[in-house]
């Protein structure tokens, strides 16, 4: 569910209208509805009352720091996977004892900025990096908490570029190893061994490789007690998919939880969850003009001020986002190769994509934008990147500017030899 509906012929957010946003913001732009935000955060966090749990944010899907301050407010945390990540978490109110984290290429300088912005783990991701943590952790006289992330080899995720939890995946240390690794960092001075992290892959939509994941930890977490091994925690990752198409998609925060509940009974440990594009992915849209309509040899394509660099999805993982008309929706319909204006073969929105019939000045959006949208977006062929706004009951703010052409330039420095 979303809070972007047509009243009167107008494509709303909440109480307001994506074209009066479009009109004093300009176009591209994103939207995102704080009603919804917060929605899926309680839809998905309600699903374990009662239990220890740990809901971290997954920052990378939404990393905007106004996003993460509305979640934050509701109680979250903050999955991260890098020091910037963790400070826009910091700033966004988030305490650093519910952050978690998490990456393969953590870098000397970004473990010592965690252990001392006194966060509640790392989740460890090979043996060369424990032992960098460790390291660093005594340099400063600590144990630095950790949870060793397991590759339980279970393939899961919408497209191969998203799933992560196979065998020959770069995430985790292989199943089949995890008690002698988990033995020796127990032992290792420097760290404080929490429990096991695990993340299959995102925009799963089948309830089965999450119950395969989730069975082998709570395996695991029994056969390390067995050997004498302290486990107190079990991060089980992310990874809900969200419907794309304006389907409904399965599993829901209610099946999984469920699934979760019935691997995890009985177990007595802290359960962590990095839910990102379930959160974030519906609460938002990307508004986009429309600059021609263009009659080509056998298709029609609609020319859009929005590209490849503003929503990447399309390009980068064949992603079909749902579009709508932000008016006049009861025009006849026209199916639309729909195209951006970057000089890319790869800068294609959707393939005979059928709409209301548009033309120059019309507006369209992509919905489920709000989640690896403004986060991927770059200033490929210098077009500014995308301002984004949020969105609270009749009210709204620009809560990213967009740059102007003099901004871009001047992060640009020319060096003296090129001056004379």
């Amino acid at each position: 569910m979303d809070h972007f509906q047509h009243r009167n012929g107008r494509l709303y957010c909440e109480d307001v209208a994506l074209d009066a946003i479009a009109d004093a913001v300009g176009t591209p732009v994103y939207v995102y509805s704080t009603a919804t935000l917060e929605r899926h955060y309680r839809v998905f966090s309600e699903g374990f009352e009662g239990l220890d749990a740990l809901v971290a944010y997954s920052v990378k899907s939404n990393s905007n720091v106004a996003v993460i301050r509305t979640l934050a407010k509701l109680g979250a945390g903050a999955d991260v996977v890098s020091e910037g990540e963790m400070r826009r978490a910091l700033a966004a109110g988030v305490p650093a004892s519910k952050i978690v984290f998490a990456g393969v290429g953590k870098t000397g300088r970004e473990i010592a900025a965690g252990i001392d912005a006194g966060i509640h783990q790392f989740n460890a991701e090979s043996e060369p990096e424990l032992e960098a943590i460790a390291r660093i952790a005594r340099e400063k006289g600590v144990a630095a908490p950790v949870s060793i992330r397991v590759n339980p080899n279970v393939a899961a995720g919408g497209h191969a570029k998203i799933s992560t939890g196979k065998s020959e995946d770069k995430f985790g240390v292989p199943i089949d190893r995890i008690g002698e690794i988990y033995a020796r960092a127990s032992a290792m001075e420097g760290l404080a061994v929490k429990g096991l992290a695990v993340h299959i892959g995102s925009q799963i939509t089948e309830l089965a490789p999450f119950e395969k994941a989730f069975a082998a930890m709570a395996g695991l977490v029994s056969e390390l007690r067995a050997a004498g091994l302290a486990v107190e925690r079990l991060d089980l990752g992310g990874g809900l998919g969200v419907p794309y198409d304006g389907r409904p998609v399965s599993p829901s925060p209610a099946d999984y939880a469920g699934a979760v509940r019935r691997a995890t009974e009985g177990l007595g440990v802290q359960l962590i969850f990095e839910p990102g594009r379930m959160i974030a992915g519906n609460a938002g849209v990307l508004v986009a003009g429309v600059t021609y309509v263009k009659e080509g040899v056998g298709r029609r394509f609609l020319i859009l001020d929005a590209a490849m660099n503003d929503l990447l999805r399309p390009a980068l993982y064949d992603a079909n986002h749902d579009m709508q008309a932000l008016a006049n929706a009861d025009r006849e319909p026209v199916a639309y190769d729909v195209v951006g204006p970057v000089c890319e073969t790869a800068d294609r929105f959707s393939a005979e994509k059928t709409l209301p019939r548009l033309e120059p000045g019309d507006r369209v959006a992509f919905k489920t934008a709000g989640a690896y949208g403004a986060v991927q977006a770059s200033e490929y062929n210098t077009r500014p990147l995308v301002p984004e706004v949020l969105v609270n009951g009749a009210d709204w703010a620009v809560i990213r500017e967009r740059p102007s052409y003099e901004e871009i330039i001047a992060r640009d420095v020319v060096p003296g030899w090129l001056l004379c």
